[in-house]
């Protein structure tokens, strides 16, 4: 079986689920560590991750960050409203949003907001100075609405996991 790009699909057994589900929680574990906890020895657990990397269900490896100890204390959730929702145009904002370092997420949405961006800022001077400068001098933007995160509660990466097949 093939994915859109043409990649080979692998069917997730228990085992590959448990290893993504491991990986996900913690991308540094070593291969032994990962075999061990999936149940198999080292060199069929590498093969199955390279699998798995290589039909697309593993994108990537990132390091978790403190954003504030960094010095990026503010963090935005803007709902931007377009005045054209053709398609050239969202694919033209994407484009754009794409260029900006600060903004962490962009999803596009259906219904009164167009797009939901997470924005990072090293405090509210310079949150609104990048949407006064950048976000709202945008081509074809035509509001935005911020809502200023106090604190977050619950941060995962990724998706919940069902290790045990269902019976």
């Amino acid at each position: 079986m093939t994915d859109k790009e043409g990649a080979q699909r692998v069917r997730l057994d228990r085992i590959d689920r448990q290893i993504l589900s491991d990986l996900q929680d913690d991308g540094r574990m070593t291969n032994v560590d990962l075999a061990q906890r999936a149940g198999i020895s080292a060199p069929p657990c590498l093969r199955r991750v390279r699998a798995l990397e290589e039909a697309g269900y593993i994108k990537g490896y990132h390091a978790k960050l403190d954003h504030a100890q960094l010095g990026y204390t503010v963090t935005v959730f803007a709902h931007v409203g377009l005045n054209s929702q053709a398609e050239v145009d969202l694919v033209a904002f994407e484009s754009l949003v794409k260029e900006w370092p600060e903004v962490r997420e962009c999803h596009m949405l259906a219904g009164e907001t167009d797009f939901l961006l997470r924005i990072v800022a090293k405090d509210w001077d310079a949150y609104q100075k990048f949407v006064t400068e950048r976000l709202t001098a945008a081509p074809k933007v035509s509001h935005v609405k911020s809502a200023l995160a106090i604190r977050s509660a619950k941060s995962l990466p990724g998706v919940p996991i069902q290790v045990e097949e269902k019976k």
